[in-house]
């Protein structure tokens, strides 16, 4: 490119649930992004991941495919730097070797296997680069993913981080087995999901946060629904701001829902049908969580803001080496 401070940058997160790819023009002066080509795949790498232990060949075969399609993509549009980030399932899997394998065999670089922490922080980065200037901090960004759900807590960067064991694809695994949902169902997937809060709120400050910033697929399809679309519009949900009693209505909707009347959403993307139920019911013990919290604290937390610019963006960015 002929602008010394522009890089044009391709991420790809390779999670639970979905791979992502993200090529985008970063202005390493200014630490922003330009999207070029942002692409989602539903491909459901860390299939029985949580109760076998293993990549099963048939999700293996489904991500392979969809990193070479990426793979392609960045070689057509002129992708200088790559960087491929997979997260909670790889972390997990113990035949995590024949997936990277693969990934070098298709792209021709390393993937990264990031843990926890690290996942945190680029989801942080990539929100915070993107968040209106007049919403108040500390800002807790709360990345709730297939496998695993991060809360970080910052202002200008992140200060406090915590990663937990639970996700949409982990808790629809082990404990949403019915259609819908029973009650005790839903009540020992509530008691799982408090108890990782417990360890996670000694570790984050939840009472600090002034602003609660909601990232990735599970979080951006309950604000869909709090927000009554009749079809998924990326440029709605980034950025809304939707109070609280809101959204926590539209996630109990969604997990009392069955998977035939989720099907018919307009905004519900197929690959998410069986497992929004979870990542609702996650979401919405967060939620509950928080706001408990910051009213201990004597604050008030009247809304819950949603954003597209997640750790795609902290990758590209990362990328770039506008973060480390």
């Amino acid at each position: 490119m002929s602008d010394d401070s522009r890089v044009r940058a391709a991420a790809i997160d390779c999670g639970t649930n979905s791979i992502r790819l993200l090529i985008a023009d970063v202005d390493t002066a200014s630490g922003t992004v330009e999207d070029v080509t942002r692409v989602m795949e539903i491909v459901r790498l860390g299939q029985g991941v949580d109760r076998l232990g293993w990549f099963a060949p048939e999700a293996l075969e489904r991500t392979l495919d969809a990193t070479a399609r990426f793979g392609r993509l960045c070689e057509e549009a002129g992708v200088e730097r790559l960087r491929f980030v997979a997260t909670s399932a790889t972390r997990d899997a113990a035949n995590r070797n024949v997936f990277l394998d693969g990934v070098r065999d298709r792209l021709g670089v390393e993937a990264e296997v990031i843990d926890g922490l690290e996942e945190a922080h680029l989801s942080f980065a990539g929100a915070r680069s993107s968040l209106a200037a007049d919403l108040p901090g500390p800002f807790l960004c709360v990345d709730l993913g297939g496998g695993s759900t991060e809360l970080v807590l910052g202002g200008e960067r992140a200060e406090h981080a915590f990663s937990m064991d639970v996700g949409c694809v982990r808790i629809t695994e082990r404990h949403l087995r019915s259609d819908p949902p029973t009650r005790a169902e839903v009540r020992a997937a509530a008691s799982d999901v408090d108890a990782v809060l417990d360890v996670a709120a000694r570790r984050v400050p939840l009472g600090e946060a002034r602003t609660l910033v909601g990232l990735a697929g599970s979080i951006t399809t309950v604000t869909a629904a709090a927000l009554g679309l009749e079809r998924y519009d990326p440029r709605r949900v980034d950025g809304a701001r939707v109070p609280f009693d809101q959204m926590l209505q539209a996630c109990r909707a969604l997990w009392e829902a069955t998977r035939a009347a989720r099907a018919r959403l307009g905004f519900m993307h197929p690959g998410r049908v069986d497992v929004i139920g979870a990542g609702a019911l996650v979401f919405s013990r967060v939620l509950l969580r928080v706001r408990d919290a910051v009213a201990e604290a004597g604050a008030d937390l009247s809304w819950v803001v949603a954003a597209e610019h997640d750790i795609l963006d902290g990758i590209a960015l990362a990328a770039a080496g506008v973060v480390r």
